[in-house]
């Protein structure tokens, strides 16, 4: 492996890891797509930071885009709080509005001047360790210094709020009760999911950040209720994808980006069908023990309210269970076979009789 591959994968990692971090608390807030309207409203931000700088390539113009996504969040926040839409509503009534003022900005007064998103947000993994600076006599990588510099702001802001954030994220009213200041968190955090975004989007390109924020994260909650857990398996996850995704674009020659975005993709993929508690093959295995566990309570319950009477010795024949329970043969078989395993009925010279556990189970049955 060369140097630049290495290079290329520690970026991505990088860069999977803080969108990752910063994207657990937006999944959980239900405000994924913040990331994406974001990639909009911040066209805004480049078009007056350009008409200060007159300049394309300064890094006020990230500045710029980064204020901006704050001010797009902070606008969703403002009306979404008003409760007369809900917060999804609320991200596609702002940053169109403020992606088409910056539109008519670059129309009306920047028309001859190549200025777009793609000036500054286009980003792309591949050519990433061709822009190099120089950090204590180390030649590196821009994009590698500018991540692990996010990430590491990320990761010691998250630590000093960590309780701060778990109290907002999950009972913004109960924080308020306690003391706490709820629009100073999810400010400090929308300014944090900003940097990270913009920062990130310089790095790899903004479809790509879009994926890192919600996939890793979204697959993560599905593996885990605790917080911290969420989080370092969201990081766990999209760092994974990064290196994944690299050489499966190395494999099949495509673009880097594509092929991290749809690993992560694949990633919640497997989740959602393959997680233990909440995939929809524990989902399926669960609804199938509890149509058992119905069916022998209903076994319990008919084969108790014949025991020790005359009728018992028809009612309770298992080829005479099927017209009374209205089931067909086969699935007399397998309810019978699954009460003899579980040692609730046995056979006595062909009618089936309950056993004490047989009996608690009826009896149970009958109180719930």
């Amino acid at each position: 492996m060369t140097s630049g591959q290495v290079e290329i994968l520690a970026i991505a990692a990088l860069t999977s890891a803080a969108c990752a971090l910063v994207g657990v608390f937006l999944v959980l807030r239900r405000m994924a797509l913040v990331s994406d309207a974001i990639t909009h409203s911040v066209l805004l931000g480049i078009v007056l930071a350009f008409f200060v700088t007159e300049s394309t390539t300064s890094p006020l113009l990230l500045v710029a885009a980064a204020l901006t996504g704050v001010l797009t969040v902070a606008l969703v926040e403002l009306v979404s709080r008003t409760r007369l839409v809900r917060e999804d509503a609320a991200i596609g009534l702002v940053f169109p509005v403020l992606f088409s003022i910056g539109v008519i900005l670059v129309s009306r007064y920047a028309g001859s001047v190549h200025l777009d998103i793609d000036t500054v947000l286009l980003g792309e993994l591949a050519f990433a360790p061709f822009d190099r600076v120089e950090v204590a006599g180390v030649d590196l990588p821009a994009s590698l210094v500018t991540m692990a510099t996010v990430l590491a702001i990320d990761l010691l802001a998250v630590t000093l709020l960590w309780k701060e954030l778990k109290l907002v994220t999950f009972d913004a009213a109960l924080a308020l009760a306690l003391g706490f200041a709820p629009t100073a968190v999810t400010y400090g955090l929308m300014t944090l999911v900003s940097l990270t975004a913009v920062a990130s989007f310089n790095a790899v390109g903004s479809i790509l950040v879009v994926a890192l924020m919600v996939a890793p994260p979204a697959a993560a909650t599905l593996l885990s209720d605790v917080l911290w857990r969420v989080v370092a398996l969201a990081v766990a996850i999209g760092a994974g994808c990064a290196v994944a995704g690299y050489w499966l674009a190395y494999a099949l020659d495509a673009s880097i980006a594509g092929c991290v975005a749809v690993a992560s993709g694949a990633a919640f993929a497997t989740a959602w069908l393959a997680a233990p508690r909440r995939g929809l093959l524990a989902g399926a295995r669960r609804r199938a023990r509890q149509r058992v566990d119905f069916a022998l309570a209903m076994l319990a319950i008919h084969l108790a309210h014949h025991e020790g009477t005359p009728a018992a010795t028809e009612e309770n024949r298992p080829d005479r269970l099927g017209a009374h329970l209205r089931w067909d043969a086969a699935r007399v078989d397998r309810i019978v076979a699954s009460a003899r395993r579980r040692g609730l009925v046995e056979e006595r010279e062909g009618v089936l009789a309950l056993t004490d556990r047989g009996r608690a189970l009826a009896r149970e049955s009958l109180v719930v």
